[in-house]
């Protein structure tokens, strides 16, 4: 097999010849299609994240066939199509395992950060966490549903039944959740950086009421906000836009720091939370809602050893939707 391996904190990635690995107990081997590039990718790369273990192959958002199965798998077979996300594994014991919030384990496992991903043409998985994709539509289209679309879900169930919705950061997970928004009847606004025409274009296209920079207010105060950029300046922006008891929901996995805001931002009982993970029956419920929603990514395809450019292009602000790696 072939992979891109990151080596060391904030070094580039390599690509590495390596012995096709083998699935044991509870596991697949699936033969990799398209993996999504997610900017929790970036997170791991620049060692923004603890207790990254090197060498390490990034990339959760995988799209696959299975091609060898371990002992003790019964739910699956060779040939089916299965979608590999950011939750590998978790313990099942702990109390947070017990009580149905599996995103919150104590011992979990996470593809492309503590087990090897998807930056490869094999992956093995826990056939447990691995989605069933079916046979419609297309490898790359659906990659980035497996984590910006999966996040996302949760975060917008989180925002809760707000009729005025703001988006900041209108990336791969922002224009996901609009198109979900929208089908749902909500009143989409859109939040990018200050003269991101093509983010603000692409809102407006899926549905957006409105599309600005972050640093706007709209006229009328939002009901609740998702915040998808890693930019901590945008917490008191959002708490500044939303109305009396809205809500302002942080949905990365890592953000820069929050800065100091008045307690009048946060005041008449708005509320300021975070999204952790996901678990498997956000995979489920989304996965089943996102062709009745008619979601439809909008993605670039890149070759597998073009990896460090495309990382470099998402740092910089430079990808429209998603991007993709074919191996």
């Amino acid at each position: 097999m072939r992979a891109m391996v990151l080596a060391a904190p904030r070094a580039r990635l390599r690509m590495e010849e390596r012995p096709d690995p083998i699935p044991g107990e509870g596991q697949i081997r699936v033969r990799v299609s398209a993996c999504g590039v997610c900017r929790t990718d970036l997170h791991v790369v620049d060692a923004e994240l603890p207790d990254i273990r090197y060498p390490i192959v990034p990339g959760h958002e995988i799209v696959g066939r299975i091609d060898l199965i371990g002992s003790n798998v019964a739910t699956q077979a060779r040939g089916d199509r299965v979608g590999i996300p950011w939750l590998g594994s978790t313990c099942g014991s702990c109390r947070f395992c017990r009580e149905g919030m599996e995103n919150l384990c104590d011992r979990p496992l996470f593809t492309g950060y503590t087990r090897d991903g998807g930056y490869a043409t094999h992956a093995v998985a826990d056939a447990r966490y691995a989605f069933p994709l079916g046979e419609a539509g297309d490898d790359g289209a659906i990659a980035p549903l497996l984590c910006a679309g999966l996040i996302g879900w949760r975060s917008l169930v989180l925002a809760g039944q707000a009729e005025r919705l703001g988006i900041y950061g209108f990336g791969a997970a922002g224009h996901i959740i609009a198109q979900v928004a929208v089908w749902q009847g909500r009143s989409v606004h859109a939040f990018t950086r200050r003269g991101d025409v093509a983010a603000q274009d692409l809102a407006r296209r899926l549905g957006a009421v409105w599309a600005g920079a972050s640093d706007e207010v709209p006229d009328t105060p939002l009901d609740a906000a998702i915040i998808y950029a890693p930019a901590g300046e945008l917490v008191p922006a959002a708490l500044r836009a939303v109305r009396k008891g809205g809500r302002v929901v942080c949905a990365g996995i890592h953000m820069s720091d929050i800065p100091s805001f008045p307690y009048d931002l946060l005041w008449q009982e708005r509320q300021l939370i975070s999204v952790a993970n996901l678990t498997r029956q956000d995979g489920l419920d989304f996965l089943r809602i996102a062709p009745q929603a008619g979601v439809r990514t909008e993605t670039t395809a890149f070759p597998l050893d073009q990896a460090n450019e495309v990382l470099d292009m998402l740092r910089n602000g430079q990808i429209l939707g998603a991007a993709v790696l074919r191996p």
